[in-house]
């Protein structure tokens, strides 16, 4: 599988995320809700797509330690603090103005992203298996 012809073939924008994370698929229902547009696609990063991606050594951890959320958008991948204001800014106003905390460093966003990351299935917990989408949603969802 080619990972760029399969990110593109929906051509939209897609969202990775780790599917036995409860946050992570707690933020997924959360981005459906908001996306009146309907213009996210979503996909697990356990799935043969999430698993294609080109990530860095933090993103690989057979935890999904750091990287719980990817984002691709135009042809490029976000990771951490970065896709979530990039995801935020697609869906619009008022969401939109999350772009405000671009002007925070990145090491510092992305401490605060790592933080939570690192701590998510200690304080929402995690499944034995990656979330199955309502047939609401389905169409929404790559894998």
């Amino acid at each position: 599988m080619k990972t760029r012809a399969a990110l593109e073939e929906r051509n939209g924008q897609i969202v990775f995320f780790d599917g036995v994370c409860n946050l992570c698929n707690g933020t997924v229902a959360w981005l459906i809700a908001r996306d009146k547009k309907k213009i996210l696609r979503f996909a697990h990063l356990q799935s043969e797509r999430g698993r294609a991606l080109p990530l860095s050594g933090d993103a690989r951890h057979p935890e999904g330690k750091d990287s719980s959320i990817i984002f691709y958008q135009n042809g490029s991948l976000y990771e951490k603090s970065t896709a979530v204001l990039k995801i935020l800014s697609a869906l619009g106003f008022p969401w939109n103005l999350a772009v405000v905390c671009f002007v925070f460093p990145i090491f510092l966003r992305d401490f605060v992203y790592e933080w939570i990351a690192k701590n998510r299935y200690l304080w929402f917990g995690r499944t034995d298996s990656c979330s199955i989408p309502s047939p609401q949603v389905a169409d929404r969802f790559l894998d």
